[in-house]
């Protein structure tokens, strides 16, 4: 039978937690009556975290495992859990126990008011301030900005959603933080509660304020994806006209000041001026240039079939273990 929730949960060497994370989902998710699949993804683990949820898969038909042949990150895992999916609700979590299953039912109920998509909001946050919690305060303020979804924590995995609204969904780099957005993008109604966040009992995070760099990168990415997606002409045509405007008065002020005399008299050689038209002017032919060359790419990217940005190892209770 089809569950009707999907759970998929990226793991990185978290084999200290996973009996006790199956235990808590499990015994959040049977009282539901909601029939359920759980989705490991080992992010090519290098501890016994694969061993156990093989263990765990054998005992239990429920739960499904992908193992990658390496650490693609969260992103890739993500994805990965997404496509193995076959519920028509999917929640992501965290393995490292600072999600609470509990939580799952609040935004099932949250998704039955009619909305697409449920964030959850670590409210109470549980991790080192200066850090963690600052940059991704800091972080969250700057995607809801650009972004326009106003979202307290987009760095929460605890969220639910609709199939329909992950359905045409690539994720790479960090993205998979902006999934709102491209739910609202697509038409999608989204909201947020607060959600428990416990502070780490066993294992070590994964992450650092090296991330938040790469948020910010990818950041850059949504914003021109949002507004430039379909006609990257625009941006860089702007771009150029704007280059060739400075081109056209750096030329009228050199040549004013050869032949007018105004406001003193100078030689070409004697100022940059031609030199600057000349380059701004070559500038502005290669932002035009290359904004042709992405209106092709863009149309090449929505013609071309998708590829996969991982490659599994093996996988557990799949009916197609090739696939």
């Amino acid at each position: 039978m089809t569950p009707r929730l999907s759970i998929f949960l990226p793991v990185f060497n978290e084999e200290e937690n996973l009996h006790r994370l199956y235990d808590a989902l499990i015994g959040s998710l049977e009282p539901l009556g909601e029939s359920f699949e759980l989705i490991f993804v080992d992010d090519g683990s290098t501890d016994r975290s694969l061993e156990i949820l093989s263990g765990i898969a054998r005992s239990d038909q429920r739960v499904r495992v992908i193992s990658f042949r390496r650490n693609y990150g969260q992103t890739a895992a993500m994805a990965a859990g997404i496509d193995a999916s076959r519920g028509e609700v999917l929640i992501p979590m965290d393995a490292d126990l600072q999600n609470d299953p509990a939580d799952i039912v609040r935004l099932l109920a949250k998704l039955d008011e009619g909305y697409d998509v449920v964030s959850g909001w670590r409210r109470n946050r549980q991790d080192t301030f200066l850090t963690r919690t600052l940059p991704s305060r800091l972080a969250n303020a700057l995607i809801s900005r650009i972004g326009g979804v106003p979202l307290h924590d987009y760095g929460c995995s605890l969220k639910a959603y609709r199939r329909e609204v992950l359905k045409d969904v690539q994720l790479y780099g960090e993205m998979h933080r902006f999934i709102p957005i491209y739910a609202r993008w697509a038409g999608g109604r989204v909201t947020e509660i607060p959600v428990t966040h416990h502070p780490r009992v066993a294992g070590k995070s994964k992450y650092g304020l090296s991330r938040t760099i790469k948020v910010i990168f990818d950041l850059v990415t949504i914003k021109f994806m949002a507004s430039y997606m379909t006609k990257p002409l625009y941006l860089f045509g702007s771009a150029g006209l704007l280059s060739f405007l400075i081109s056209g008065v750096s030329a009228i002020f050199a040549f004013l000041l050869k032949y007018a005399g105004w406001p003193h008299q100078a030689d070409f050689i004697e100022t940059p001026l031609p030199i600057l038209s000349m380059v701004m002017f070559v500038l502005g032919i290669q932002f035009v240039l290359l904004g042709l060359i992405a209106e092709m790419l863009i149309r090449t990217y929505h013609e071309s079939q998708s590829k996969p940005i991982y490659t599994v190892k093996s996988r557990l209770n799949f009916e197609d273990s090739a696939r």
